[in-house]
This record gives structure tokens, C-alpha cells and sequence, in this order.
């Protein structure tokens, strides 16, 4: 990266809230909601409840409310000499009655949350995940994550091979390369080897010690993957506002992560740690739509199912020379806003750029480079295409995990999502056609209609001719009841 950072922690028993900070502004946002955790990851001691033999399955009681369900394809088994490996499960599986049976010891890993009175999912098979690799400690094999083009992947199993080392010399284990491998040192993956078997060697010993149902291991929580994921050479402090978290984090990162430890810091300031660097104004700006750009330009940012948009426009600036200048300029700058926004807001899947139509082919190489340039400072893996005949720049982003968006917010109760509602006057008229609906069907004495207080100021106002004009039609009177607490699109027809 090659720029300064701090890293600030906010935390509260509710949430944690993590910012990276580079030159004053803030580039990255994490949080992470106690009640919102799951399990998946989480290693126990299981003790075997029940097989059944027709389901070939097994409930497993790991302590929780419900018990556990194992299926035989997650049962884990060693290849014989020759024998295919499949994932998870060897080709030819034994059935599971011959490999558990009830009030065994079981070590199982929970791949799947609980949800209704579904329990959780498990595997034998335990794997542990690290910043750069996943430690299978009970296989041997290296694997390369599918990401990492092919052309690469030897080289880089035959560098993990030979850090991880032979088993009679103390070294062993399965490991697979992930895609944020693709472009690390030898020095950082040898970290994360000794990272994880330490973490193994911890479960093992616990797993000796304590009795049944008992959580072995617990996936890391927001606090320790700082240490793990987010910490760099060019991190210069981990600034954090809980002694009790500061304690316990720095017990876990002298353990595990010594280098990371040394850059922790208790924060003991009056102002809120977050208030530094004006993050909560940050996060407001980061969910709305319109980003403003020190020019005067600006950029609407449209986050979809399908993909992310972003349109790049001038707005006030009208600084340069001449009008060529000014889009050169405007898009330079958004160039770089863009991969922060990226950054801030954790937008993933296809993104979709609409820069200001540039005419000089420097112009949109030099503003494709800048753009690059700032990707390149992402720890996510991104990619970016050219220009198409469009002038739109298509990239990828890949995710890991829910969008700032997604993370804080949910869909509008009165747009559903869709970010717009009706007019106060398209819901008249769709009341006075439903009136007029019902008028055929039945013959009340007197329609009520039951509205959100602008739709009733309306029928009172303007549109009062036209529900005159209805009345008169059915022969019939409509009273007007206005309620506050309906959306503007929400209404009731009462036949009285």
C-alpha cells in the first residue's frame, strides 16, 4: 500500500466498530453485532445422541438448545493409497453406523448455523482459517484456491510445501492457498503457518481436558481478526477504547500475533475515539447515494442486486481552462473517490463506472491509470476492464462479506426497496378508481376512505371537485379520515 495508517476501534457490549484511517480519511468499515455472530466455525466436543442408520446421519449434542446434525458426507475419512479425494468425503464412504455410535466423544466443526428448528450442520472434518491459508490438520495435500490462475498455482504449492515442511521433522498438515495469497511473502505465510498450528495444538490440548459438549474453539471475532486480517507494515497504531478489550486483545495478539501486539494502544482521549476523524459523518455520507467531490463535482452511487453503479457528472466545477480540462479533471478526481467509496462501503460483485465522456484518448488512459492505481491499494482482490464503445468502465470486486448498506440498514417500509413512492395525487386517483370498483359490487350506505394526511389534504384541496364528482356519480357520500401512522402509498376503503 505504502501509505500511513491507524486502525481505531469503537467498542460497546452491542457492536464493535472497526475504521482504517489513511491521511486523515476514513478508507474502511467494519462491524460486527453480538446478537448477529453465528456459529459457524466453532469447535466442539460433541457427544454422539443418536444415529440413524436409514438417514445416514447422526444428532450430535454440542450444547446448544438442539442438537446437531452430522450426514455421512461430512464425516470425515483418510484415503487409502490410490484413492480419490472429493471435497470433503472420500469416493466410497463408509456407512456411518460403522464410524459412530451413541455416547461417543465426537471433535466436529459447525459449517452451517442453526435457523428455525432446523440445528446446526457439522463436520468432522476440521479446518481452521487464517489470513492467507485454511490448516486441514488432519489431511496432508496442498491445494491452490480455484481464484488463482492456473498458471500460477505451482509455484506457489511448491513454496507453501516447502514452508510447511515434512512431518518427521515436525512440519505436516494439510493446507490450502486463498485467493489473498495470490502476491504474499514467504515471511507472511510462514506467520500464518505457525498461527494456525498453534491454534490446532490449543484445541487438542482442550479437547484432553474438558468434558463433552464443550466449545473447543470459537471462530475469531471482529477484535482478533483486526490482528489477523487488517493489520500491515504500514499500520502504525491499533488505537482501541475498551480496557477490558484492550487486555484481552493483547493477550491474544503477544500469543499469536507478537508483531501486531506491539501497535496496540489503549485510547483513554474524552472525545469518542470515533469523533477523531468525524467517522459517524463518514458512515451517514457512505449510505446515502450522492458522493460530493472537493472540485464540485459529484457521483451518484446506485447499489442493485444484480451490480453496483456509479455515474460520474461535473455538477459545479468549472474551474479548468476549457470544458475538456474540466471533465479531465472532474473524473481524476472521482477516479480516485471511487476505490475509497469501494473501500468504505465493502461494494462487491460487478460495478459498472460511467465516467464523463472524455474525447482525448490521454485523457482516458491517464484517468483508467489513476484508477488502477487506487484499486491497487485495496486488500480485496479487484479487477478493472477499459473503456468499452460505451465509455463505461466495467470491474469486479470480489465479496467478503454484507455491504455497509446491507450491514446497517433494511428495505424502506414504504418504497419496499424500490427508493421512490407515489405521488399524493397518484394515490387519489388510484383511491377514486378502487371506489368506483367497489360501487359495482356492493352498495354500502356511505365509503370512508382512510389515508396518510397528505392524500386527505388533497381530496380536501384540488382534487375535491373530482371526489364530488364520484359521489355524485354512485350516489353515494365519501367521508375522509386521515391517519398518520399509514405510508404515503397505504390506504383503506371502509364500507360503512
Amino acid at each position: 500500500m505504502g501509505t500511513a495508517q491507524d486502525i481505531l476501534i469503537n467498542w460497546s457490549p452491542q457492536e464493535t466498530r472497526v475504521a482504517v484511517v489513511e491521511t486523515g480519511a476514513v478508507q474502511e468499515l467494519h462491524v460486527e453485532r453480538t446478537l448477529e455472530r453465528g456459529i459457524v466455525g466453532n469447535v466442539y466436543l460433541g457427544k454422539v445422541a443418536r444415529v440413524l442408520p436409514g438417514m445416514q446421519s447422526a444428532f450430535i449434542d454440542i450444547g446448544l438448545e438442539r442438537a446437531a446434525f452430522l450426514h455421512v458426507a461430512d464425516v470425515w475419512q483418510r484415503p487409502a493409497e490410490g484413492e480419490a479425494y472429493a471435497g470433503r468425503q472420500v469416493v466410497g464412504a463408509v456407512p456411518i453406523e460403522k464410524q459412530v455410535f451413541e455416547g461417543q466423544s465426537l471433535l466436529v466443526q459447525v459449517i452451517k448455523d442453526p435457523i428455525g428448528t432446523k440445528g446446526a450442520r457439522l463436520s468432522t472434518q476440521i479446518s481452521i482459517a487464517g489470513r492467507l491459508l485454511v490448516y486441514l490438520p488432519q489431511d496432508d495435500h496442498v491445494g491452490v484456491s480455484q481464484k488463482i490462475p492456473p498458471a500460477q498455482r505451482d509455484a506457489l504449492r511448491a513454496r507453501v510445501q516447502a514452508l510447511v515442511g515434512k512431518p518427521e521433522d515436525g512440519g505436516g498438515g494439510g493446507f490450502i492457498l486463498r485467493t489473498n495469497a495470490e502476491e504474499t511473502s514467504d515471511a507472511e505465510m510462514s506467520e500464518d503457518i505457525a498461527y494456525l498450528r498453534k491454534t490446532w495444538a490449543r484445541i487438542r490440548e482442550a479437547a484432553g481436558l474438558r468434558p463433552p459438549t464443550s466449545l473447543l474453539h470459537q471462530d475469531l471475532d471482529l477484535l482478533q481478526r483486526v490482528l489477523r486480517d487488517l493489520v500491515t507494515e504500514e499500520t502504525q497504531t491499533i488505537r482501541i477504547d475498551s480496557r477490558e478489550q484492550f487486555v484481552r486483545l493483547q493477550a491474544f495478539g503477544q500469543e499469536f500475533m507478537p508483531q501486531a501486539a506491539v501497535k496496540l494502544q489503549l485510547y483513554k482521549g474524552e472525545r469518542p475515539i470515533f469523533d477523531l476523524y468525524s467517522i459517524d459523518e463518514e458512515v451517514a455520507r457512505a449510505l446515502g447515494r450522492r458522493v460530493d467531490l472537493k472540485s464540485g463535482g459529484y457521483m451518484i452511487v446506485d447499489q442493485t442486486e444484480a451490480l453496483t453503479t456509479v455515474d460520474v457528472n461535473t455538477g459545479g466545477y468549472v474551474g479548468a481552462r476549457n470544458f475538456d480540462e474540466t471533465v479531465f479533471k472532474t473524473n481524476l478526481e472521482a477516479a480516485q473517490a471511487i476505490a475509497r467509496q469501494l473501500r468504505l462501503r465493502n461494494l462487491g460483485g460487478i460495478i459498472v463506472v460511467d465516467f464523463i465522456d472524455m474525447q482525448r484518448p490521454e485523457h482516458r488512459e491517464a484517468v483508467l491509470a489513476e484508477l488502477r492505481k487506487q484499486l491497487a491499494r485495496d486488500r480485496v482482490k479487484t479487477m478493472a476492464g477499459g473503456f468499452s464503445q460505451l465509455g463505461l468502465v466495467e470491474m469486479t470486486r470480489k465479496r467478503t462479506r454484507e455491504s455497509l448498506a446491507h450491514a446497517l440498514c433494511e428495505p424502506c417500509p414504504a418504497c419496499q426497496g424500490s427508493g421512490q413512492v407515489k405521488t399524493a395525487r397518484s394515490v387519489c386517483y388510484d383511491i377514486l378508481r378502487e371506489i368506483l370498483r367497489e360501487a359495482r359490487q356492493f352498495n354500502p350506505k356511505e365509503y370512508r376512505v382512510v389515508a396518510a394526511p397528505r392524500v386527505v389534504e388533497l381530496f380536501l384541496d384540488e382534487e375535491s371537485a373530482h371526489l364530488a364528482g364520484l359521489s355524485d356519480f354512485i350516489g353515494k357520500p365519501i367521508s375522509l379520515q386521515a391517519d398518520g401512522t399509514l405510508g404515503p402509498e397505504q390506504y383503506d376503503i371502509v364500507l360503512l
